[in-house]
């Protein structure tokens, strides 16, 4: 909030993680955005001082209520697919390094309002997502 104050409405990179977490029989899990925005990996930017492997298990325990350790850097993600508008009309830049984790607990409920819903999702039965990562890192 306090850098959008200084910037308003210009376009910003921002350092993100996202997580590719599969249930026992392979199915992606999803989160769906409160916002309206659809649906989306459990995601989000890098904290000041964080470390890309702190954030994704912060991120994801936000979200999702699971307790994560990361196991891969399935691939680095960014330029302009990676741009993003969010509801309000802030312009993003995302670069995101995707992360495959591995569930260590399940605390039961997600603390963050952006979450609307979680849902498990085949790879032929998955929604469209908000930004464009490849099917072949979501299903390696």
């Amino acid at each position: 909030m306090e850098l959008r104050a200084l910037i308003g409405k210009r376009l910003l990179l921002v350092p993100s993680v996202a997580a590719v977490i599969h249930d026992h029989a392979g199915n992606l899990l999803l989160q769906e955005k409160a916002s309206g925005e659809g649906w989306s990996l459990p995601a989000g930017a890098i904290e000041p001082g964080e470390t890309p492997q702190e954030a994704i298990i912060r991120e994801v325990m936000e979200e999702t209520g699971l307790a994560v350790t990361p196991t891969d850097i399935l691939g680095v993600f960014g330029g302009k697919d990676f741009r993003y508008t969010y509801p309000n009309g802030d312009p993003v830049e995302c670069v995101v390094t995707l992360f495959k984790c591995r569930v260590l607990e399940d605390r039961g409920a997600w603390t963050d309002t952006e979450t609307r819903s979680l849902g498990y999702f085949s790879r032929d039965a998955m929604p469209p997502l908000a930004l464009p990562y490849p099917v072949s890192a979501l299903f390696s």
